[in-house]
């Protein structure tokens, strides 16, 4: 956890990013932000306010809204939400793919904005899209991606021998990457971050698509990183992962940052300290508004799960649910008890589920 400003590696201040909205009007064949025909936009014009030759654009809101952010240095930072909570949008201005609206952005001490090359120096970056350079070999993947940081041959050809080792992919060094399932192309994508010994390794949705296995074999390559002093700030939308890797974690969503702090304290915010999930036959809303009004009750609520009832806790809490369900008319079918987690967290800020 951050105490001193001065040990922040990563620092913004009322970061805003908006993009602009689909053209009015504009020739056939166009693409929002881009030119005619139909072409992607380059970096900068896809930052531009107005639409295909000048024409009007449709407002939108802010994908990113006046974000204030610090990460210290050798701690693992989570941003946590839903698709389109501006997640990667952030990571996208902190590591100068996307262009800032307005605000400042700090990455290692440089000012990310005035000075994209040199950032670039400093950060390693694991997007959702598979960018591994199919025409080489998994080692080559790394050596060449040495080399183009500036290291001497010698030294990049060592590092990526060291590396395939501690990513556990020794046995496949001279394969094409295109053999690779998802789970080894992740990890060769992660290992080629780090070639370069960044100050800050930023890794966008890591584990999304991975099979169960998979996933948590990159946590652990993401913790021993991390233990070596590696510096890491990631998006997730798995409560899960969040609360297993992160010290420090905010929830966003509509591009602000709703909460911060570590997973612990995060799930200690909410007004109950327990949660009770009853399943029985019947209207499921007509089951929440009868054990809403017991004692220690903060609210019960409907869902697809079955209804989830927040508590303070007491002595007999299950027995007296039971009970207020049988007295109006439900057979209570299944009953689990646990802590608050992150996602009750996060419905409490948003009031709506993380996968809504």
């Amino acid at each position: 956890m951050i105490n001193h400003a001065d040990d922040a590696v990563i620092r913004t201040h009322q970061l805003r990013k908006v993009y602009a909205g689909a053209p009015a009007f504009g020739p056939p064949g166009a693409r929002p932000g881009g030119p005619p025909g139909g072409r992607p936009a380059g970096p900068v014009a896809s930052q531009v306010s107005g639409g295909v030759n000048g024409a009007p654009t449709k407002p939108r809101d802010a994908a990113v809204d006046s974000l204030d952010l610090e990460v210290g240095r050798g701690e693992i930072f989570g941003l946590l939400g839903p698709n389109g909570a501006g997640k990667s949008t952030t990571i996208g201005m902190l590591t100068t793919r996307i262009v800032p609206t307005s605000g400042t952005a700090m990455v290692a001490g440089i000012d990310v904005i005035a000075h994209p090359a040199a950032t670039k120096q400093h950060i390693g970056v694991v997007t959702q899209t598979n960018t591994l350079d199919r025409a080489l070999t998994v080692r080559e993947n790394l050596v060449f991606h040495g080399r183009y940081f500036g290291m001497p041959n010698k030294q990049a050809r060592a590092e990526a021998d060291r590396l395939l080792e501690v990513f556990r992919l020794g046995d496949k060094s001279d394969v094409g990457v295109q053999t690779l399932s998802g789970g080894l192309a992740q990890r060769l994508m992660v290992a080629r971050s780090i070639m370069h010994r960044p100050s800050v390794l930023f890794l966008d949705e890591p584990t999304a698509g991975l099979d169960p296995q998979t996933r948590l074999s990159l946590w652990e390559l993401i913790r021993e990183l991390n233990a070596g002093g590696q510096t890491v700030l990631l998006t997730t939308h798995y409560m899960e992962e969040a609360d297993e890797l992160c010290g420090r974690l905010a929830i966003m969503d509509h591009g602000r940052i709703l909460a911060l702090d570590t997973p612990d304290g995060l799930k200690r915010s909410v007004d109950a300290d327990t949660v009770v999930t009853i399943t029985a036959a019947g209207d499921a809303g007509g089951l929440a508004t009868a054990l809403a009004s017991g004692d220690g009750v903060v609210k019960a609520e409907a869902t697809p799960r079955g209804v989830e009832v927040h508590m303070r806790a007491a002595p007999g809490i299950v027995p007296r649910l039971m009970t207020s369900a049988a007295d109006a008319g439900f057979e209570v079918t299944d009953v689990s008890v646990a802590e608050p987690s992150l996602e009750t967290v996060f419905i409490q800020l948003t009031g709506k589920d993380l996968r809504d």
